[in-house]
Parts: C-alpha cells; structure tokens; sequence
C-alpha cells in the first residue's frame, strides 16, 4: 500500500502535470481503480477543498457515476494507452478528467456507498495460433480469435452486462430482455438483447469491424469519441468504420465469409497479401516479413481449415509469383 504523503505528492504533481514517467504510471494506477487504496480519499477531499486546480462545482451523482464509468472504460479497453505515442494526449486528458471526477465522486455519495466491495474483472485470452471459446456468468457464448482478449466482470446486481473486446470475437447472447449487453471496443460500443453476431477490433487494424448473423445490434459511439449516429444493424448487415479517414459504411454480406474462423476455417475472397499476412501470423502464430513491397498488393481467393503454415506458404508459391524462406522463427517472403 502506498503512503499517504506518498500519495498526496503524486496526486498534486500529477494534476499541475510534473509527474515524471514513473510516477505518472503510479498516479495512473491509483486513478484507475479508486475504491482499492482507502488511503486515496483523504487526499482527494483536501484537494477538493483546498486546491484551486479544480473548480469548485455541485454535480449530481448519477453524472459522476455515468462520467466515471466512461472513464474507467476507456482505461479497461486501453491498459497500454501509455505505451502508444499517437494516443498519448487523449490518455492523459481522459485521465485527468478521471482525477476531477473522482473528487466528485467522493464528495456526492456516502462513505458506505464507497466500501461497497469493488468489482472483480476476469479476462480470457487467446493467444496467436489458437481459438478460445468462453462461457459468460449469464451462459452467453464467446468465440475468441487468435491474439484476442476479453475482459469482463461477474456482478449479478449490475444494471446491464459489458464486456471489454480487444481482437475479434463472435458472440451468442443469451437472450435477458431486463439486461442491455454491451460489447466494448477501443472506438465504438455494440448494444445487444440477444442475437448472434462477430466484433472485429484488433488495436492494430485499420478498421473495426461488426457483423452481424441474427437478431439485432445497435452501433453507439461512446463518450462522444468518435461522431456518428446511432446505427441499427439487420441480419447480414456489416458495419464498418476506418480508422484512418474516419469513414463509416455499412454493407451486405455473406455473414460465413467473417465468421467461419470460429470453426477453424478461415475463407478470403480478392484479399491483399498485406492483409493475409496478418491473418497468416494471428492464425498459425508465426513472424512474417515481406522484403518487396510490390507482393503486398497481390490478391488472393482460398480458404483454410486443417493445412499448416508451410502448406499454405506452398499453396501460396504455386499461386502467386512468391517464394519464401525460413530464418530461425521468421518467414521471409520475396517476389519470384
């Protein structure tokens, strides 16, 4: 447990903003989970009292607990937000905000509602090369693809159900019409009853991607991050946003050509092989480089259920004017 000076000092520098790195990462942690360290509170009500740095203004506490949860979902979805320099501002913005609310918080509800025991989040993982499948506390079913994470919590008085999606999934819902579920992505939020339907959101991608099979789904942009209107989805209809232009389009599809992978088999139609290549590393969990740029732009139909990675490589080879090598754990591919 931290000191209580120790805490005092890093919550006053990190807000006039003369943290050092390590101790942003400290004050980070504090912020991101206010009910573990009691040792926090008093701080904050000093600051609250005494410091000019935050205005002094009256709340209502449904806002504070509506705004913290924004918060404290953007840090869930992005534990690495430090990490990554083109993020960096709207992380700390985002968290300096959360120290402001915080405050609030505290101040707007009573000491009992603050020892109320604090949520416990579970996360399942599948790594690169494999397929996870997860039960959820309400017997919903989860597909994770490979190099994909889910974070979410068992809380039976919680008023709707959320999970937190890094990388892709396909979810069956069990069907609560008293409980909203709620899939969490870095730049937009899936809202479901009950239905089936695939989240793509790796971190990585260029666009997130929502598919969906059955039912229905309503595409909401949270915090007003990203402004768009609400979209409802029908039965084979895709959403799609690009990450790079900011564009939204929504589509007809063949719903087994996104969802197939769940059963282990991948199917691409006219796909680049810069694209492939990503697919090929999450998949079979291998390292892939590329030594002429020209190969990225070739395109490719197949499909792949029980091959290797050196059958699709010769399968590859034969197709495509390619060939590869192997070096250590890397594959190196070079145009013919």
């Amino acid at each position: 447990m931290i000191k209580e000076h120790d805490i005092k000092t890093l919550v006053h520098k990190y807000l006039k903003g003369n943290c050092t790195r390590e101790e942003l990462e400290g004050t980070i942690n504090l912020l991101a989970d206010p009910y573990h360290n009691l040792d926090l509170r008093p701080t904050l009500f000093e600051i609250w009292n005494n410091d000019e740095i935050i205005p002094q203004k009256e709340v209502p506490k449904e806002e504070f607990s509506a705004m913290l949860d924004k918060i404290h979902h953007r840090i869930n979805l992005e534990p690495d937000y430090r990490l990554k320099g083109r993020r960096k501002s709207i992380f700390f913005t985002g968290l300096k905000i959360a120290a402001v609310l915080i405050v609030g918080l505290l101040l707007g509800f009573s000491f009992q509602y603050l020892k109320k025991t604090e949520p416990v989040y579970y996360t399942s993982i599948a790594p690169k090369g494999s397929i996870s499948q997860v039960i959820l506390p309400d017997s919903s079913i989860v597909f994770l693809n490979a190099g994909s994470q889910l974070k979410y919590k068992e809380e039976a008085h919680s008023a709707k159900r959320e999970v937190f999606l890094d990388g892709e999934a396909w979810f069956n819902i069990a069907k609560n019409k008293k409980k909203l579920f709620v899939v969490h992505t870095s730049f937009y939020d899936v809202n479901v009853l009950g239905t089936k339907f695939n989240v793509k959101a790796y971190n990585t991608d260029q666009e997130i991607v929502t598919t969906l099979e059955e039912g229905s789904v309503l595409v909401s942009s949270p915090e007003n991050f990203i402004s768009f209107k609400n979209v409802n989805l029908s039965p084979g209809e895709q959403f799609v946003y690009n990450l790079q232009n900011r564009s939204i389009e929504i589509k007809e599809v063949n719903t087994r050509l996104f969802t197939s992978w769940k059963d282990n088999k991948v199917i691409f139609i006219n796909m680049n092989l810069k694209e492939l290549i990503v697919l090929l590393e999450r998949k079979f969990g291998v390292d892939i480089e590329i030594t002429d740029d020209v190969v990225l732009n070739y395109h490719y139909d197949g499909s792949i259920k029980d091959e290797s990675i050196l059958e699709v490589l010769d399968l590859l080879k034969e197709t495509l004017p390619v060939k590869y090598s192997i070096k250590g754990q890397l594959i190196v591919i070079t145009k013919k």
